[in-house]
C-alpha cells in the first residue's frame, strides 16, 4: 500500500487546499502536533477525554510490537495539512482479518468471499483492541468540517486506489456518524452496556437508586467477592510499580488464551505502559497470601472509566464481577466521573447496573451491489438494536421511577 499518498480537497470555509497523507509511523510525527489534533481538551495539562488516540497510546501499541508487521493490524496513519499546517489526523491500519475490532463484520467478509471477491485486506478507523467510544476523525479546533471531510476522502481515494474491499471506521461518536453518513459512508447502531453516574454520594447511593431484589443481590455477591481470603488493592499512576505488570501479564495471557487463542498486546506494551501511560490507568488487584491472583485494567478519561482488561489464576465466586464492575463503579463515583464503560457484550453486566448503549461505526464498500446489500441489513439491523435497547432497559435493575428517567 502507497505509504505517502496527497489527496486535495477543498476547505469550504476558508477556500484554501486540504492536503491529506499518510505516515508508516507514528515517529514521524511530533507528539504534540498529533494531540493537538487528538486531544486538544488536555493542552491545559488536563485529561484527555479518552487516552486511546493519544500519542503516547497509540505510539506504545507500535513500538511494543502489538501492531505492525505480522500482526494483521498495518499501520498508514492520516494527517490533513493546510499550508504546512496539520489540521487533522486519523489512525488507520490496513487489515488483513477482523480479529481485535468488536465491531463484527464477518458475516460480510464471508458473503463477498462466497461471491468470489475479496474482502481481506481493509482499512480500519480504529483504535486496535480498544471498544471504546471516542473521537476517530481527529481535528483541531475550528477545522471540525473541513478535518473530517478531508480524512474520509483520503481514506476512501486510498482504499479505491489499492483496490480494497472496504473502509470502516468503528466506535466513532454519534456526531461523527451522523456527518459521515451525510458523506456517504454507511452508519451501524451496534450496542454496549454502560454504567451513568446520575450524581451518587455513594455505592449506597447507587444501591438505593435499585429495587429491592436488586440490591441484595449485589450486597451479597460483593460479600462472596471478598471470601477470596485477601486483599483488593485501587492502584493509579506512581502507586503502579513493575511487579504489578508482571502479575497483570500473567492474567493478560490466560485470558488471551482462552479468548483469542493468542492475547493481542505484547508484553512490552506493559513496560511502556509503566512508563508513559501510568496516570491514565486504574489496576484493580486481588492479592492472597502474598500473590496477586486476579485483576482488572482500567483506563481513565476526561469524565469516563473505560473497562479493559480483565485476568485470573485461581476462580474465586463474584471476584469478577468485584473487580470489573463494582469497584469501577466506586472509583467513579468518588472522582465524580459521569459514566463506566464496561467494553463490548455481556448482558451478564444489566443486573450490575450497566444499561444498553448505542455504540456507532461508519463503513464504505467499494462493490455498489454489496454495499447497496449492507445498507438493507444495517438498516434492519439498526431497528433490531434499537428495540433490543428499549427492551432490556425496562428490564434494568432500577426501580421504576429510576427506570422511566433513564428511558
Amino acid at each position: 500500500m502507497t505509504e505517502h499518498h496527497p489527496a486535495k480537497t477543498a476547505d469550504q470555509t476558508a477556500a484554501r487546499t486540504i492536503e491529506v497523507s499518510v505516515l508508516a509511523s507514528l515517529d514521524q510525527i511530533a507528539p504534540e502536533i498529533w494531540d493537538a489534533c487528538a486531544c486538544p481538551e488536555a493542552a491545559d495539562g488536563g485529561r484527555a477525554i479518552d487516552p486511546f488516540t493519544t500519542h503516547r497510546f497509540l505510539s506504545a501499541l507500535e513500538k511494543s510490537g502489538s501492531v505492525g508487521d505480522r500482526t494483521g493490524w498495518t499501520p498508514h496513519y492520516l494527517t490533513a495539512a493546510v499550508d504546512g499546517e496539520t489540521i487533522a489526523v486519523a489512525p488507520l491500519y490496513g487489515k488483513g482479518h477482523s480479529q481485535g475490532e468488536y465491531i463484527f463484520d464477518h458475516n460480510w467478509a464471508q458473503a463477498l468471499e462466497n461471491a468470489g471477491r475479496h474482502y481481506y485486506p481493509k482499512l480500519q478507523i480504529a483504535v486496535p483492541f480498544t471498544p471504546a467510544t471516542g473521537r476517530r476523525f481527529l481535528t483541531r479546533p475550528g477545522f471540525e468540517v473541513a478535518g473530517m471531510s478531508a480524512l474520509v476522502q483520503g481514506a476512501v481515494q486510498i482504499a479505491a486506489d489499492n483496490e480494497l474491499s472496504s473502509l470502516h471506521a468503528t466506535f466513532c461518536t454519534e456526531a461523527e456518524a451522523i456527518a459521515g453518513e451525510e458523506m456517504g459512508l454507511l452508519r451501524r447502531t451496534t450496542q454496549q452496556f454502560h454504567w451513568v453516574n446520575e450524581g451518587y454520594a455513594d455505592f449506597d447511593g447507587f444501591l438505593a437508586a435499585l429495587s429491592s431484589r436488586k440490591r441484595k443481590t449485589i450486597r451479597k455477591e460483593r460479600a462472596k467477592a471478598q471470601e477470596f481470603g485477601g486483599t483488593i488493592e485501587v492502584l493509579t499512576g506512581d502507586q503502579i510499580q513493575p511487579e504489578h505488570w508482571d502479575a497483570f501479564w500473567m492474567f493478560y495471557q490466560d485470558t488471551g488464551a482462552r479468548k483469542w487463542g493468542t492475547p493481542y498486546l505484547t508484553r512490552r506494551f506493559f513496560d511502556l505502559a509503566q512508563d508513559v501511560l501510568r496516570d491514565d490507568i486504574l489496576l484493580v488487584l486481588a492479592r492472597r497470601d502474598g500473590d496477586y491472583i486476579a485483576g482488572a485494567l482500567n483506563f481513565i478519561g476526561r469524565d469516563t472509566l473505560f473497562g479493559r482488561y480483565w485476568g485470573c489464576i485461581e476462580d474465586h465466586p463474584c471476584l469478577h464481577f468485584e473487580l470489573c464492575y463494582y469497584q469501577a463503579i466506586d472509583f467513579a463515583i468518588s472522582r465524580r466521573l459521569s459514566r463506566v464503560e464496561a467494553g463490548a457484550q455481556g448482558e451478564h453486566k444489566l443486573a450490575r447496573g450497566y444499561l444498553p448503549t448505542p455504540v456507532h461505526s461508519l463503513h464504505w464498500i467499494a462493490d455498489a451491489g454489496f454495499g447497496q446489500a449492507v445498507a438493507r441489513y444495517l438498516q434492519a439491523e439498526r431497528a433490531a438494536v434499537n428495540e433490543d435497547i428499549e427492551v432490556l432497559t425496562a428490564y434494568g435493575p432500577f426501580r421504576k421511577s429510576q427506570m422511566e428517567e433513564h428511558q
